[in-house]
């Protein structure tokens, strides 16, 4: 069983920049798919960016492309979710979460662990 733990969440004002990342142990996840997901207090949990396992590709929501991106390190067992031009509605507390099988993904279902969250809170 792998373990997720996610880090690098704070508070940033408005166009800020943070960079989360997400530390895997138990296994090594270089083949699987990666995913970050986001939770605002009181909506559910939504799709926020994927990369695919044994490669690069990359996917992300409408309202974080090109001010987020997502990349891995297999040789630290590692996902980074890079974010910048950060608004208000990028609040909420984001979480990542590994699909076994090596494609990414938006969809919450395909994914088979996930992390405890780490909080981002953006001021305006």
């Amino acid at each position: 069983q792998v373990q997720l733990v996610e880090s690098g969440g704070g508070l940033v004002q408005t166009g800020g920049s943070l960079r989360l990342t997400c530390v895997a142990s138990g296994r090594t996840i270089s083949s699987y798919g990666m995913g970050w997901f986001r939770q605002a207090a009181g909506k559910e949990r939504e799709f926020v960016a994927t990369i695919y396992g044994r490669g690069t590709t990359t996917y992300y929501t409408d309202s974080v492309k090109g001010r987020f991106t997502v990349s891995r390190d297999n040789a630290k067992n590692t996902v980074y979710l890079q974010m910048n031009s950060l608004k208000p509605e990028d609040t909420g507390v984001y979480y990542c979460a590994a699909n076994y099988a090596s494609y990414g993904s938006s969809l919450y279902r395909s994914y088979d662990v996930w992390g405890q969250g780490t909080q981002v809170t953006v001021s305006s």
